[in-house]
């Protein structure tokens, strides 16, 4: 499989830039995400690699072909556009089999390939139907077959489930997995939905709103160990304090102001993490434990006051105040087998965690 490379890479708008020097690996034959909130260069990274819109600077390579400068119909890259941009004058069959076409593709093999590739999309059944009497997830696998049916190396998807409901866009998320298992091909899939992206990806990278590439892993590591308060924040829910860095007797300890000290797990690889140096730290609600009660061998703990109750059906979420003012957000499952305290609005309550879950922030 075939790495997608940018090098370099930077895209000027009537002077403006959208994209500085931008340089990104993408793993051949993986599902990868480009995940980031709208106006971070997500959409312009996908055209540049699918040849709609030329770098100012620097180069893109499909394996060691440089294809920079190589038109978009001469690449093996297709793409699917969040408007899926069908053909509405033909049925099913016409749509898929358009680009065979206007290649002059033998109608034999036409017929083979598009009886195959919808059967992968599972759409055999509809093959002569007309645009307009399919649904919006069976028109967005039309589009998808029709862009898999040249077999291209990478597939581009632009926010392709974003005009479908909720219960539609994570059935066609599953769709997505198992289609690009089957195909081996690249899928590079750009959205601004962080579940989608943390349910169907490899690897993702993360992109903030400068267009800077600030994390690039997969989505157990960004979403356990985020580098920045930026990619904890955009991806998941967290809470984030600042503090001072002490030495304890057993381990380390960070001061947070009006909260004391509380103990924190220091990993060999933060060498720049100093006696005294101030740190950011990103606490997930769920790796907190609410209770009206007392704990005895938890050092690490706050006392609070229940601001809010949040029901999310799955969950509870709390929004506890700390005595300095700060609101941490706790998520609690609703596990109604299990005996819990019943917490309301005005309790006083404790929150301990472990020191493990803490994660000290890069930037």
């Amino acid at each position: 499989m075939k790495n997608i490379v940018l090098k370099n890479v930077s895209k000027n708008y009537n002077g403006e830039p959208v994209l500085e020097d931008v340089s990104l690996t993408i793993p051949g034959g993986q599902f990868f995400a480009l995940l980031g909130p709208s106006g971070s260069g997500k959409t312009t990274i996908l055209r540049l690699i699918g040849g709609f819109e030329t770098p100012s600077e620097g180069d893109i390579y499909l394996g060691d072909e440089n294809i920079t400068d190589i038109p978009t119909n001469e690449r093996k890259v297709n793409t699917v556009f969040q408007q899926y941009a069908l053909f509405p004058h033909m049925n099913v069959f016409e749509n898929v089999a358009y680009g065979l076409s206007i290649r002059g593709v033998a109608s034999e093999e036409i017929e083979k390939r598009v009886q195959k590739v919808l059967h992968a999309v599972g759409l055999e059944k509809f093959i002569y139907k007309s645009i307009g009497q399919l649904s919006g997830g069976q028109q967005q696998r039309v589009a998808l077959a029709r862009a898999i049916i040249n077999e291209p190396e990478v597939l581009l998807l632009d926010e392709p489930l974003a005009a479908l409901d909720l219960k539609l866009r994570e059935r066609m998320l599953i769709e997505l997995i198992e289609l690009q298992s089957t195909l081996k091909t690249t899928f590079v899939y750009v959205t601004h939905d962080q579940f989608e992206a943390l349910t169907v990806a490899d690897t993702m990278a993360i992109m903030n709103e400068d267009g800077d590439i600030e994390q690039i892993g997969t989505p157990k590591e960004i979403y356990e160990f985020p580098v920045s308060s930026f990619v904890a924040k955009f991806v998941g829910t967290t809470n984030i304090l600042e503090g001072t860095m002490q030495k304890g007797a057993h381990g380390s300890l960070v001061e947070i102001k009006d909260l004391g000290t509380f103990e924190v797990a220091v990993p060999a690889s933060k060498t720049w993490i100093k006696d005294g140096g101030r740190v950011l730290l990103s606490l997930r609600p769920e790796k907190i434990e609410i209770r009206k009660s007392l704990i005895e061998g938890f050092s690490n703990k706050w006392l609070g006051i229940v601001e809010a109750i949040v029901y999310h059906g799955r969950s509870t979420q709390y929004n506890v105040r700390l005595k300095n003012g700060q609101i941490i957000q706790v998520f609690e499952q609703n596990e109604e087998h299990f005996e819990r305290e019943v917490i309301d609005y005005d309790d006083q309550v404790y929150l301990y965690w472990q020191k493990e879950n803490v994660v000290l922030l890069d930037r």
